[in-house]
């Protein structure tokens, strides 16, 4: 099954969690939740590396969807989640700007606080010399540029998906993968670079 086939499906599902959740359904709402917390706390290391706050950001949006669950359409549960957490964390942020120096920092968690389960068990099957060169490759960039590169490659969204969650158009979307992709080909050999992008669209 390719990725595009894979991510249908597992909207698929994730929408039937949140039809039933919307409904009252308490245990398909910790089902959904539990399904996607890695996906969150992944995608929440590219503004800060405060694991407590981005467990409590985590919590406070999936109480705030509970509570207000019944006025609340969903198309696409991941991008629905992931834009409601940094809205949360961006305001946070604000709030506290003094006290949390570290959002944006220079220093990027590791490439494996990114991925989901089903990354991981693919990751498995990779030879682990070129899974550290990709870590290593993707940690130099920029946050901005990380962020497209998780959305496109380990979340399979298209560009006018990350335009809308980044709140940005769709041409700097493409302008950050463009700079992105281009930064990791030249730090890395000819063969390795396409067996990365390879890598990140299975």
């Amino acid at each position: 099954m390719d990725q595009r086939h894979r991510i249908i499906e597992e909207n698929e599902y994730l929408l039937e969690l949140w039809h039933k959740a919307k409904a009252g359904d308490k245990v398909a709402f910790c089902q959904l939740a539990e399904k996607q917390y890695r996906s969150l706390f992944a995608y929440a290391t590219n503004f800060t590396e405060d694991r407590d706050f981005i467990k409590d950001s985590i919590q406070e949006i999936f109480i705030r969807i509970w509570e207000k669950r019944a006025t609340i359409d969903i198309q696409y549960v991941s991008i629905y989640l992931f834009k409601s957490l940094r809205n949360q964390l961006l305001q946070e942020f604000r709030r506290s700007k003094p006290e949390r120096s570290s959002l944006h920092s220079p220093e990027v968690s590791e490439l494996s606080d990114w991925q989901t389960i089903e990354t991981e068990i693919e990751q498995g099957e990779t030879d682990s010399e070129s899974q550290h060169k990709v870590r290593q490759a993707i940690n130099t960039l920029p946050k901005r540029q990380q962020e497209v590169v998780f959305l496109k490659f380990y979340n399979g969204l298209e560009n006018d998906q990350i335009a809308a969650l980044m709140e940005i158009n769709r041409q700097s979307v493409a302008n950050l993968l463009y700079k992105a992709l281009g930064a990791l080909k030249s730090q890395m050999a000819f063969y390795q670079f396409w067996l990365m992008v390879s890598f990140m669209a299975w």
